[in-house]
């Protein structure tokens, strides 16, 4: 009698754990944000040294959620990101500013991911120029 009961149970929670599991029809139901940027590598070309080093990623949310940015994680410190914490609704633009420090003479290559709710997961993108030398 004991075993019968334990097997019902077990029957029990398989179906409620089965009909609890999204169907078809909800994953195309579901609203998403796509982060779409106008570019995704920024060429400095040659810069003079201690100049600035601002410039920015445009970018669309052409998706049907919002997005939510939660994170900017450079390659290094000498790059600085700044962006806004406020949800971009579907179809409104945003930016990503990008401060990189010349004060190093030389080429460089570097990297910024955008870590946020859109669909894709992280974005990656990259910047990129040649320090030279103030007159």
């Amino acid at each position: 009698m004991k075993r019968t009961f334990n097997i019902a149970i077990l029957l029990v929670l398989a179906i409620s754990f089965f009909s609890a599991a999204p169907t078809e029809f909800d994953k195309h139901d579901a609203k998403v944000a796509v982060i779409k940027f106008k570019t995704e590598v920024i060429d400095y070309g040659k810069v003079e040294q201690n100049s600035s080093g601002l410039r920015t990623f445009n970018f669309t949310n052409t998706g049907d959620a919002p997005l939510l940015i939660t994170k900017v994680k450079t390659s290094c410190g000498c790059t600085v990101p700044s962006y806004s914490k406020a949800p971009i609704l579907p179809g409104e633009s945003g930016a990503l500013e990008i401060k990189y420090n010349t004060r190093r003479l030389g080429a460089f290559t570097k990297t910024v991911t955008v870590i946020s709710n859109a669909e894709g997961g992280n974005k990656i993108l990259k910047i990129k120029g040649n320090i030279v030398a103030s007159k």
